[in-house]
């Protein structure tokens, strides 16, 4: 049963998690939210064809159908596209280069990998990077003019974590990952995969054990005022919402998880989008700061047509209509990289609005 599946590596996490008492707020809430979207057009084998006519339509339809929600900075939704590296097309990442150049969102790194050593990844890491900035101008940069990345990893298995080996094979990820530009680990929760780390609703850095995969099931706490030099392995890993869904039953007794997905089975609610609001990810010592990130496969046959339907209408005007009364709540539609800055603004003491922070440590890509 899914339930049980990996059941010993969150549940008695999340159960210390959500026994922790809650420091009150005082004042204005945000709510930053954040589409990661593992954004796979030639899945399954699809042809080019096939794939441009999927990406086309989402940049079609994408600004038809929510350009008139704006948060409290009067931005639309900004999605997340996470494109794999393995399905590198010149047109496709075009046509999502004009759907964010608009304003719609940013294109991320990807990669599905098996039987890799670190030295193969690393080249193959660095290659989809490059392409991404040189070519398409896809990626910010830091202080430095270094392009930077946020990343998902193919099949979950960050850290060669699966079981069996399969889908990685180096076992010492983070490293490369940090070495390769790489500013934050956007993966999980993957639940119910055994690939699911041992930290739940959290973000935090982690870095590689000597000798040892799973690098990401331990770490400390990204903590608001308090950001110590970076040890040179350490990555941030910014995770969704992972809960016990009681209201949603297997056979009307067993709770289903809640674990920031959307399916064809399981589309965002605004019933799991208050759930996962409650678990309360975010930085330790800002409670007035809470992060929903969701994420998604775009492009999975009948996912497509619930992200860009009035399925996921419905969660914009409840975000609309609960989190951006400009009071109680305000809301930050956020891409990936924003969201990165904003914590790593937080993290070096920064208050006030998030929308100042959007481009604190990666400035926005210059899209070409």
């Amino acid at each position: 049963m899914t339930i049980f599946k990996a059941i010993d590596k969150w549940l008695i996490p999340y159960l210390q998690n959500a026994n922790k008492r809650r420091a009150p707020v005082e004042g204005t809430r945000h709510l930053l939210f954040c589409v990661a979207d593992h954004y796979e057009p030639f899945r399954g084998g699809a042809s080019e064809d096939a794939a441009r006519r999927l990406v086309d339509r989402w940049c079609r339809e994408y600004p038809q159908r929510f350009a008139e929600f704006t948060d409290a900075d009067g931005r639309p939704p900004r999605h997340t596209f996470f494109y794999p590296g393995e399905e590198y097309n010149a047109d496709c990442l075009r046509s999502l280069g004009g759907l964010c150049s608009a304003g719609f969102g940013e294109v991320e790194v990807q990669l599905h990998h098996r039987e890799d050593t670190p030295q193969t990844l690393a080249r193959k890491l660095v290659h989809f990077r490059d392409q991404l900035d040189t070519e398409h101008g896809m990626l910010g940069r830091d202080a430095a003019g270094v392009p930077r990345y946020g990343f998902v990893h193919g099949n979950w298995a960050l850290c060669n974590s699966r079981s069996d080996g399969d889908w990685c094979g180096v076992d010492q990820e983070l490293s490369v990952l940090r070495e390769t530009g790489c500013f934050a680990d956007f993966t999980f929760p993957s639940v119910p995969s055994e690939t699911q780390p041992r930290v739940v609703n959290s973000i935090y850095y982690a870095e590689d054990a000597a000798g040892q995969r799973r690098g990401h099931d331990r770490g400390r706490l990204v903590e608001a005022g308090k950001q110590p030099a970076l040890r040179d392995h350490e990555l941030m890993l910014i995770q969704g919402p992972l809960a016990l869904d009681w209201k949603r039953r297997k056979w009307g007794v067993l709770p289903r998880i809640e674990n920031g997905e959307m399916t064809p089975v399981n589309m965002l609610t605004p019933t799991r989008v208050d759930l996962g609001v409650r678990q309360q990810v975010g930085v330790l010592g800002r409670p007035d700061l809470t992060i929903l990130k969701i994420h998604t496969h775009g492009c999975l046959d009948g996912v497509i047509d619930l992200l860009l339907g009035d399925a996921m209408r419905n969660v914009h005007q409840h975000l609309r209509a609960c989190y951006n009364d400009g009071s109680r709540w305000s809301l930050h539609y956020v891409s990936a990289r924003e969201l990165f800055n904003v914590i790593r603004a937080v993290e070096s003491g920064k208050r006030g609005d998030p929308a100042g922070f959007l481009n604190f440590e990666i400035r926005a890509p210059e899209m070409r």
